[in-house]
């Protein structure tokens, strides 16, 4: 079953701690979300472990 998982990340623009869900339904996962407190697109790279545990990255929408 899945469910979404909750995390803490940072903004990568103005370092504001943001609380955000994970769906688990996809092992690998790349998308933009905007920030909730500045607005900025933030790249969120999202990958699964074999106990349905997120391991999730923030990056700069401009960083490759």
């Amino acid at each position: 079953m899945y469910e979404l998982q909750p995390h803490s990340v940072y903004c990568p623009y103005c370092g504001e701690n943001l609380d955000v869900l994970i769906d688990n339904s996809e092992d690998e996962q790349d998308y933009i979300e905007d920030c909730q407190v500045c607005c900025r697109p933030i790249r969120f790279l999202v990958q699964i472990d074999n106990d349905g545990d997120a391991m999730v990255i923030v990056q700069d929408e401009n960083d490759v």
